[in-house]
């Protein structure tokens, strides 16, 4: 067989030189002498396998170093709200990715309270205070934007819209910016003219952020308008950021929030007697109509509920918006008592992120009371903000216009509700919000001569 398979070798190139035959002929005997040896091609394969099964080993090992490596020397990256401005061309969220974060957290918080709470007062406590960038109302802008939505379906938005502040990310209120309007600035923002930080140095000559005393609007509006972008980049030079809100209405919605690792959330629920908010928003009831309609929409309307005081509201128009500013109370309530069950047995997110203050001691004993809120805040104790509220809550006077904060006698102020509101109405109120005056330590009246008898305290200690 090998000799019919050489003489084939050599007829398949006869045009071929005595090299090129030669050639041929030595690769046929060596091809041969494996065939008839079997044991050298397993040799060969074994050979190929072990050096094959090295480089692998190799290769793994040298991955699972520069993995090592990379871990130990590489520094996490952390998305959080300190981080630093940079050169941006839109107004994008995703900027913030490129930011290298700071190395001191800020401190956070959210002033959460109801409308007539003596909250434009507190939050003042907090725009005066020069360590503090302070926002006054930011999410009223989602409210006037999608009007007529119900107060409930806009808590999304609205804690949205605070994730967004807390990051010193302005341009979330662009999102509620008028189609085809200008660009949103400085002076756009709710309650702007009386804001210290816009109405002061750098972003304005007018006033100095470190010297105590409230704003006059007329001053502030001759301020330049400055554009979101330079108002962001003087929110990042400040430590501490507080942000007053009515439109958060169950401490719940935050609770993302004050889960995420990077901000450093702390939430003020500031109270007051439910009797006192109703009375003073029908005094401020032309100021509220829109946002009243919002809040009684809210209403869940499978519930049994107690009959209105004024059954035939509809036909009288004069009491109508009254009807509005007491039948609120009903959603604002239970969504207090809702805040307030948390509180009382807190989740993890919660433990020692909250703190109650009545309005009521507020006023009566106001230095004491700010000083725990700014040691809750991490603030430092500032005797001229302590002056500054001694002032505004042991004026002469009364009452002030609604939303303006002015000095007045602010515990008579509190108590105002008991010689104006009818017995009726004092009744429809404790129905709805009792269990919330429970736990806050307000007590109910059996009569007209009891309410009106302002020799009897009807404050007792909080459960909180």
């Amino acid at each position: 067989m090998r000799g019919k398979q050489y003489q084939q070798l050599k007829l398949s190139a006869p045009w071929e030189k005595d090299g090129g035959y030669g050639r041929r002929l030595k690769m046929y005997r060596n091809h041969s002498k494996i065939i008839a040896q079997p044991g050298i091609v397993m040799k060969v394969l074994r050979r190929k396998r072990i050096v094959l099964f090295i480089a692998y080993f190799l290769l793994l090992v040298l991955t699972m170093l520069n993995l090592a490596n990379y871990k130990w020397t590489k520094e996490p990256q952390q998305c959080s709200h300190q981080m630093r401005s940079t050169p941006f061309q839109s107004h994008s969220d995703i900027r913030f990715l490129y930011r290298p974060s700071l190395a001191k957290k800020r401190q956070l918080v959210y002033v959460l309270t109801t409308w007539r709470s003596g909250s434009s007062f507190f939050g003042e406590l907090f725009n005066q205070n020069p360590e503090v960038f302070f926002l006054y109302e930011p999410m009223w802008h989602i409210w006037q934007k999608l009007y007529p939505g119900d107060a409930v379906s806009l808590q999304g938005a609205a804690r949205d819209m605070l994730s967004s502040l807390y990051r010193c990310d302005l341009s979330v209120f662009q999102l509620y910016n008028s189609p085809g309007g200008k660009n949103f600035t400085s002076l756009g923002l709710f309650g702007a003219t009386l804001n210290k930080v816009v109405c002061s140095y750098p972003l304005c000559s007018a006033y100095r952020k470190d010297m105590v005393g409230m704003v006059d609007d007329k001053v502030c509006k001759k301020c330049p308008p400055q554009s979101l972008r330079v108002l962001e980049e003087e929110c990042l030079k400040y430590n501490t950021i507080v942000i007053k809100g009515v439109r958060i209405l169950d401490i719940n919605v935050l609770a993302p929030l004050m889960e995420d690792p990077s901000l450093d959330l702390k939430v003020i629920h500031l109270v007051r007697d439910p009797r006192a908010v109703a009375n003073s928003r029908i005094k401020s009831r032309h100021g509220l109509i829109r946002e009243n309609l919002q809040v009684v929409r809210s209403r869940d309307p499978k519930l049994r509920r107690i009959p209105f005081v004024d059954p035939g509201h509809k036909a009288n128009k004069k009491d109508a918006s009254d009807y509005h500013s007491i039948g609120a109370m009903e959603v604002i309530c239970d969504r207090t008592s809702r805040t307030l069950r948390t509180a009382l047995n807190p989740p993890d997110w919660l433990k020692g992120k909250y703190l109650a203050v009545r309005y009521e001691d507020l006023v009566e004993n106001p230095v004491k009371i700010i000083r725990n809120v700014y040691r809750f805040a991490n603030l430092s104790a500032n005797h001229d903000i302590d002056s500054f509220a001694l002032n505004m809550t042991s004026g002469t006077s009364s009452s002030s216009k609604p939303f303006i904060v002015s000095s007045r006698n602010a515990t008579q102020a509190a108590s105002a509700w008991r010689t104006v509101l009818s017995i009726q109405q004092i009744k429809q109120v404790e129905d709805y919000c009792h269990h919330a005056m429970t736990v806050l330590g307000y007590e109910r009246v059996r009569t007209a001569g009891e309410a009106k008898d302002l020799s009897k305290s009807l404050l007792t200690a909080s459960k909180l």
